[in-house]
């Protein structure tokens, strides 16, 4: 028998039936700890925003769907009014509220998608994902889209204008 599958002694001291159960044990273990790391939310710093831009993204948070694409809601850790997360695999993340990102001082328009009448500025997040963030409103918001999260990474955009054309108003 090859070295690697040769059972220690210390293994084949244990009773024979702890050394059966062992295995699916240990496998039992590493299945849980994975499943719960992957109902954990995100780890998400909120933005903070100035008192006008707070209560436009106060009322977005109120009008997101609760689903995205089949995906249900489950905010990031530490709750807050600003950020708001669902839960496909890797999680997709919206913040509202955040400063200007750099990315738009470039053409803001360039390669910038137009979805529902919204218009977003995007940028590659650096793991094959994108951030995506509203241009031409009053609050920026911004909506990551993680490598494999959808089929397509523009998808999740369609299931969040309603509720940006809905409270976050045109202007800069």
């Amino acid at each position: 028998m090859p070295p690697i599958l040769r059972p220690s002694a210390r293994l084949k001291s244990l009773p024979a039936p702890l050394r059966w159960a062992a295995p699916p044990v240990v496998l039992a273990g590493v299945i849980g700890l994975l499943l719960i790391d992957w109902d954990t939310p995100p780890n998400v710093t909120p933005p903070t925003p100035k008192p006008a831009v707070a209560k436009i993204c106060e009322a977005l948070d109120k009008a997101l769907p609760d689903t995205v694409l089949g995906h249900r809601r489950q905010d990031p850790e530490p709750a807050s009014p600003y950020t708001a997360a669902w839960n496909s695999s890797p999680r997709t993340v919206l913040k509202c509220g955040i400063d200007r990102p750099g990315y738009l001082d470039e053409d803001p328009t360039a390669s910038a998608p137009e979805v529902n009448d919204v218009q977003f500025g995007m940028a590659p997040d650096g793991q094959g994902g994108y951030h995506f963030v509203t241009t031409l409103r009053k609050a920026y918001v911004e909506i990551t889209v993680p490598k494999g999260a959808y089929p397509n990474y523009i998808d999740p955009l369609s299931s969040l204008t309603d509720a940006i054309k809905s409270t976050v108003p045109e202007g800069l």
